[in-house]
């Protein structure tokens, strides 16, 4: 993936290009993402997706029920899946199916770091342009694994960006 830094009006942006169809192998690495587990991330991730369940956000009720703290809801995993492989493969893809299973509570003051790789890439390009590539993924913490599972996306083959 390669990018160039745009200036408008003081501002500089970065311009990510997707990855191509074509570039991607099975076996191919995703580079790392740490994300540090915040109170706020957790609480405001859990209000944002509307889940007001009281053990996303108040850590003397979450040990009433049993946990050791506030912890992190699917959704809000769920959105970090999402956005750690189009990160690595950019604004043009399209994420098709996100299965995931998970393990070991993401809880405040952790970091959970993702990792994954191209598992499987679909034979042929698409009429619409564009080819299947599966990824396969990891989030752990210090507890052991927060969430593995696949993400099927379609990538744009050359033809499909206009080259």
């Amino acid at each position: 993936m390669s990018g160039t830094a745009q200036t408008t009006g003081g501002t500089t942006t970065a311009k990510v290009a997707t990855l191509r169809f074509e570039d991607v192998a099975v076996g191919d690495h995703l580079p790392e993402l740490a994300i540090p587990l915040t109170r706020t991330l957790i609480v405001s991730t859990a209000i944002a997706s509307r889940d007001y369940q009281d053990v996303h956000h108040d850590s003397v009720l979450a040990v009433e029920r049993g946990s050791k703290d506030i912890f992190m809801n699917i959704l809000s995993t769920n959105g970090l899946v999402g956005r750690y492989v189009t990160d690595w493969s950019g604004p043009g893809a399209v994420l098709t199916d996100v299965k995931i299973r998970l393990g070991a509570p993401n809880y405040p003051d952790d970091t959970m770091t993702l990792t994954g790789s191209v598992t499987a890439k679909d034979e042929a390009v698409d009429a619409d342009g564009y080819g299947g590539v599966e990824v396969t993924l990891r989030g752990a913490n210090s507890l052991g694994d927060h969430v593995t599972g696949t993400v099927a996306l379609r990538l744009p083959a050359g033809k499909a960006l206009g080259r």
